[in-house]
């Protein structure tokens, strides 16, 4: 390959690199329940996911989202999600955070709790 080749070849390399980099950058992070669909029935962020830890999977969550997906998981005090985001990690995912229990992704997220309680 000639220099004019390679010179023009670099910004087409680049482009494509940033144009996929900056998309990742502004994907909308994934909010999950993980507590029991009893508990989200009776109190749960609308909008937000509820995948039980007895239904969780991570081969399913990578093909909805992808493995490189910002994934806050959260539950009723932070335990189960803490479990789930070991899951996740060991399933080779990057981003996931314990973000805690519901009220904690309430605050935030400043979102009030009687918006969505039944």
């Amino acid at each position: 390959m000639n220099t004019i080749n390679r010179l023009f070849s670099l910004p087409t390399f680049v482009f494509t690199t940033l144009t996929l980099c900056s998309s990742l950058a502004f994907a909308e992070p994934v909010w999950i329940d993980v507590r029991t669909e009893g508990e989200y029935t009776q109190n749960h962020i609308e909008g937000d996911a509820n995948i039980p830890m007895a239904t969780f999977d991570p081969l399913q969550l990578a093909t909805q989202f992808g493995k490189d997906a910002e994934i806050n998981l959260y539950c009723q005090s932070g335990g189960r999600a803490g479990r789930a985001k070991e899951i996740l990690e060991a399933a080779g995912f990057t981003n996931v955070s314990n973000v805690g229990g519901i009220d904690d992704v309430r605050e935030l997220r400043d979102i009030a709790r009687s918006s969505t309680v039944q």
